[in-house]
């Protein structure tokens, strides 16, 4: 497994939202990509934080209406990465021991250039993603 990189199995390009939009912009936006992160970025498309599925359901249970809430109200601003050269060994152990599900692949030139989920290694795994073009990847 060690011999496939992230680069061949995340989602590029990511959605991004800044951190001023309105969480219940970024929950429809999310519902109409049919994803469930979003990557926020700041004026210079820099990763400052992720919102995820999840945050919705602090959001849901928070005592006043989620219409008044920014997605800096509840992202995730300790954000943990990888690279795209990455193994999805690595990641995997990244995803297991952060309990988390989504992880961005960032570059030190580009900023945020795709995102790694639990879904992506599942697939992986299940077949769904062809091991030869996964392995091709430089």
């Amino acid at each position: 497994m060690d011999d496939i990189f992230v680069g061949s199995l995340m989602t590029s390009p990511v959605t991004t939202v800044r951190a001023e939009t309105p969480a219940k912009e970024a929950a429809a936006q999310m519902i109409d990509e049919g994803i469930s992160s979003v990557v926020v970025v700041d004026d210079d498309d820099q990763l400052v934080g992720i919102l995820t599925s999840t945050d919705f359901v602090a959001i849901a249970a928070a005592p006043k209406s989620a219409a008044s809430f920014s997605v800096a109200d509840h992202m995730t601003s300790d954000v943990v990465t990888t690279t795209a050269g990455a193994s999805i060994e690595d990641v995997a152990d990244l995803l297991i021991g952060h309990s988390i599900h989504h992880v961005p692949v960032v570059d030190d030139a580009e900023g945020v250039v795709g995102m790694v989920t639990t879904t992506d290694l599942t697939a992986y795994l299940a077949g769904a993603v062809d091991a030869e073009a996964a392995r091709a990847w430089t």
